[in-house]
């Protein structure tokens, strides 16, 4: 009996090892994926402007963004009907670069990330204007592709 108990505590403990293998290699697969949906973030703003942003905030009612501590848009739809009646119309170019980025695997399908950023706005009247600051998010795998649930923006202030 004694005998029996040791196999079976050994094959839990190595069965234990692979499984967190297991964790570690699609861990660093998740990272990469949300990592890549960072790059293609910023590239597609780049080229397309802020409406390229409605391609990276998930599509659900579970979704929302805050700005500076407040909750600025509550889900979804406030965010597509932000994005297209006010930010297409107030901003023409988004340059987003982003730096010492974390990425913080929760689970296969669920990421947290956190960054530095540097933001170049070009409004529509053609002035550009510099943001830095640090952005959370959570990224959450959708049969779409990887797609941001929450976000959070904070603006540093301008050096004096």
């Amino acid at each position: 009996m004694p005998f029996l108990l040791a196999v079976c505590l050994f094959a839990s403990c190595k069965s234990g090892h692979q499984d967190f293998n297991a964790v570690d290699t699609d861990s660093a697969v998740v990272k990469d994926s949300v990592t890549a949906l960072t790059i293609n973030i910023a590239h597609d703003l780049a080229a397309k402007g802020p409406v390229a942003w409605l391609n990276y905030f998930q599509d659900s009612p579970n979704f929302f963004m805050a700005n500076e501590g407040q909750l600025a848009l509550h889900n979804y739809q406030s965010a597509k009907t932000f994005v297209q009646d006010t930010l297409v119309k107030s901003i023409s170019k988004i340059n987003l670069q982003w730096s010492h980025t974390r990425i913080d695997v929760l689970a296969s399908n669920i990421a947290a990330i956190g960054s530095d950023f540097h933001e170049d706005l070009t409004f529509a009247w053609g002035e550009t204007t510099p943001f830095d600051g640090y952005f959370t998010g959570v990224a959450i795998k959708t049969p779409k592709g990887w797609k941001l649930r929450n976000a959070h923006w904070s603006i540093k202030p301008p050096p004096k």
